[in-house]
């Protein structure tokens, strides 16, 4: 097998729709793998659509084609040799022509294909090109065909295999983007070749099972003889031998003592490589190269008491997920390098996380995503690329579904992080509850993907990772028997809290695992700058709308403000009271699903990561900036926690305990004036068991204060602190004026020694306004009155004062009233 890329002397220009005169007439040197808008952005044709409203004015793109042209020159075919024209990724509508003869025509950005031109290649240079057409009008006429099925946004993304968010979302904006989005190159080869390799690596006691299985394409050629495939896993050797006309087989390797895989927090992650070689009695043919760790995932469903469990079983031992979503992690998706997947995976797993969920509205992710997550220990999630709507069952749509899927489910079959697949996102929930009934009018809606399809295909390729129909829902239950989103069992969705009620409305749930829930809040100062213009420092601004695209978000943000606040006029303090009440509503959701373990077993926020600079629910703004929201999810997702939680109208303490050693020693309780004056106190023994929760009732005269708005409960052990107030912020006696700073050179930046005169909320020192490289190493201490925190500073700014102003030096005092005011 001899591979050749292509990469190298591409083109792109209009080809149709609505284009400005400036552009239509100009081809421009063309990167792939790639887009048109990133060309056009290369070449100064168009705006930045990240920035201000530049967005609405590309608008045109969504019904504009592109002509992507090269010159191939490529040997003649030998006598017996094939020669392939390779598609990894084509986004999304496209026509492929080779030398004036159209070799197909593609509609799924999910996929690969593949064109026998052996016929086609004269050794000079002939003409290679593909157009791309608006994937927004193909939607449209699919639609037509099949009829309009229920979705949230008014692009018919149902009708089209490409990223749905590619046409906007609550969070992203509406580019369609379109081009040659992953790599292309010619492959020669004579006699087969390994078509697909799926190599199956599970633990059965200490043995390692490798089961790997093979698929090969033969020449057709007339050349039909055996075949020999040798699989080696170290020094285990396997062969699957080929006869005269068989195209698939498989062998078995046991691995004695193999490397046991697990997730980060409960083992190392040991990667075994993989190497496949198709041989026939002349030599090698072609080969194949993976990683495999050896482990075994289960989903433990078991019925009880309460409906049903929901709990991933790595290696027998069950694991409580500490999970984020995942979305991509930039629209224009072929901007992503393996540095910045590196960078992005590695903020989740700083911030203590386990699992990531792939979303179903955006892509199978690239294999940088799977090799790092493999290689840190990060479980993945995958959803099939389905996400809030109803999907046809009927051609051409069908076809392209369970294409992607099998390629899709052989790709991403070495990779020990994959834990499960899930059907799509909120199918299911939406079916129910979405008013789609009555729309559909008894059209097919996608049930047939989550219910059969999916699973059959699953157990036919990959049968060693458990499947969940949606997300969320109710698995073994007819969904209008057992709601999907019923908290007993399988997943829950927690949206209600954001969009109607408050942070605090989680504690009316005990879900079983928890995909989704989440609050938002703009992105830092620095990425605002960077993306708005000065005088779009407003909320109510156009442009600083157009990165608002959630239902009433400011609303909403609002909402969720003043029920704890008071709400800003200022727009500098607006934004702060915004991330504070981001960070607060994380940590309060994340402390009750994780203080409910075992009935609870997972928590998955929504969502680790932007894909532009928005307003959202992220916790990583779309310059991979850190929030305050993710410093408290970080703390929040600690092996250890401790946190307040109301019972019966008293707060009780609740130590959580994810590692494998008991957790013991003394806590420390007090009732503590604002000024510092103890008002009762206690030291109180706990002992949490390993991977368990304990729950520490305190004495009556303990947690009932004397005067609420002056007073603060406080638990701390082991350099950890939770604390209690007796009333929302609005209601209590905080002094604005209660810090200082002490600032001094350290390694790499500076240390800055924040010092309290009396109780201060959620010290945060917001380092990015001042220089937006600068990282803080902690944010959102509580300190009593005496009491000081040391923040490291990360920073090549030369003025270190800068980092003391009140924009900077950040609480919770000076967001709310003094008492009486």
């Amino acid at each position: 097998m001899i591979r050749t890329e292509l990469h190298s002397g591409w083109t792109v220009r209009a080809a149709g729709g609505p284009v400005p005169d400036g552009i239509a007439a100009v081809p421009v040197p063309a990167t792939v793998p790639g887009t048109v808008h990133t060309d056009l952005l290369a070449a100064e044709l168009i705006p930045d659509p990240y920035l201000g409203e530049n967005e609405a004015a590309l608008v045109w793109f969504h019904r504009s084609s592109w002509l992507y042209e090269t010159a191939l020159q490529a040997a003649p075919a030998a006598p017996g040799e094939r020669v392939d024209l390779v598609f990894d990724g084509l986004d999304t509508v496209a026509t492929i022509t080779l030398d004036g003869a159209e070799l197909g025509r593609t509609a799924n950005m999910h996929r690969g294909y593949r064109f026998d031109v052996r016929d086609r290649l004269r050794g000079a240079a002939v003409p290679l090109s593909v157009r791309f057409d608006s994937a927004l009008e193909y939607a449209e006429q699919v639609q037509k065909v099949l009829g309009e099925r229920p979705r949230p946004y008014p692009h018919p993304f149902n009708a089209v295999r490409k990223m749905a968010c590619s046409f906007g979302w609550d969070w992203g904006p509406d580019l369609q983007t379109a081009g040659i989005w992953k790599p292309v190159r010619l492959e020669r080869w004579r006699v087969a070749r390994l078509a697909s390799v799926r190599p199956l690596a599970t633990l059965d006691g200490s043995t390692g099972r490798l089961v790997v299985h093979v698929d090969v394409e033969r020449s057709g050629l007339g050349v039909d003889g055996p075949l020999v495939a040798e699989v080696r896993v170290g020094d285990h050797v396997g062969q699957i031998p080929l006869r005269a006309g068989e195209t698939s087989g498989m062998t078995e390797i046991a691995v004695p003592d193999a490397p046991v895989w697990w997730p980060v927090g409960h083992g190392d992650q040991p990667l075994a490589r993989v190497d496949v070689l198709l041989r026939d009695d002349t030599g090698e043919l072609d080969a194949h190269h993976a990683r495999v760790g050896f482990r075994t995932i289960t989903l433990d469903e078991t019925p009880d008491e309460i409906g049903s469990a929901f709990t991933l079983v790595v290696n027998g031992k069950p694991i409580f997920v500490r999970g984020l979503n995942w979305i991509p992690e930039d629209h224009l998706l072929t901007r992503l390098t393996r540095d910045v997947y590196a960078a992005a995976i590695g903020r989740a797993v700083d911030a203590n996380a386990n699992l990531l969920r792939v979303w179903g509205g955006g892509i199978y992710e690239s294999d940088d995503f799977y090799d790092l997550c493999d290689e840190l220990g990060v479980l993945v999630w995958q959803d099939f690329p389905l996400a809030c709507a109803a999907y046809a069952e009927e051609e051409p749509i069908r076809s392209e579904i369970l294409a992607e899927a099998r390629q899709n489910i052989a790709r991403l079959a070495p990779h020990p992080s994959l834990a499960l697949w899930n059907g799509g996102n909120e199918n299911i929930w939406g079916h129910e509850d979405w008013d789609w009934k009555a729309a559909l009018g008894g059209m097919s809606w996608g049930a047939r993907y989550y219910y059969e399809d999916f699973p059959a295909l699953l157990a036919a390729l990959d049968p060693t990772r458990p499947y969940h129909p949606g997300s969320p829902s109710s698995p073994g239950h007819d969904p209008e028997a057992v709601h999907p989103n019923d908290d007993r069992y399988g997943t829950r969705h927690e949206w209600e809290a954001w969009n109607r009620q408050d942070y605090t409305y989680h504690a009316n749930f005990l879900p079983r695992f928890c995909s989704e829930f989440g609050w938002q809040a703009p992105p830092t100062w620095s990425t605002l700058r960077e993306s708005l213009a000065a005088e779009d420092f407003d909320r109510e601004s156009p442009a600083f709308l157009a990165h608002q695209k959630a239902e009433d978000g400011n609303g909403k943000l609002d909402r969720g403000i003043a029920r704890h606040m008071r709400v800003p006029a200022d727009f500098a303090e607006w934004h702060w009271a915004t991330q504070l009440t981001q960070a607060r509503a994380t940590a309060y959701a994340v402390a009750h699903l994780r203080g409910h373990a075992p009935r609870t077993t997972g928590s998955v926020l929504w969502q680790l990561n932007d894909c532009w600079p928005v307003t959202s629910w992220a916790v990583v703004d779309g310059a991979g900036r850190r929030k305050p929201a993710w410093y408290a999810l970080r703390r929040g997702y600690a092996p250890r926690l401790l946190a307040f939680r109301v019972e019966d109208g008293r707060p009780v303490l609740v130590a959580v305990n994810d590692t494998d050693q008991p957790w013991r020693g003394t806590v420390r309780l007090r009732r503590v004036a604002f000024d510092g004056t103890p008002s009762a106190g206690a030291d109180a023994a706990l002992v949490v068991a390993p991977r368990a929760v304990s729950v520490l009732r305190p004495a009556p005269d303990l947690v009932t204060a004397a005067d609420p708005a002056r007073e603060v409960l406080v638990a701390d052990m082991d350099a950890l602190r939770a604390t209690h107030l007796f009333a929302e912020d609005f209601d209590l006696a905080y002094d604005p004026a209660a810090l200082s700073a002490d600032i001094r050179p350290a390694e790499g930046g500076y240390s800055i020694t924040v010092t309290a005169t009396s109780f201060a909320r959620d010290v945060a020192l917001l380092v990015d306004k001042i220089d937006p490289d600068a990282v803080v190493d902690d944010m959102l201490v509580d300190l009593l009155a005496g009491e000081s925190h040391t923040f490291h500073v990360r920073t090549a700014w030369a003025d270190p004062q800068a980092f003391r102003s009140p924009a900077v030096l950040r609480s919770a005092n000076a967001l709310a009233a003094p008492a009486g005011a």
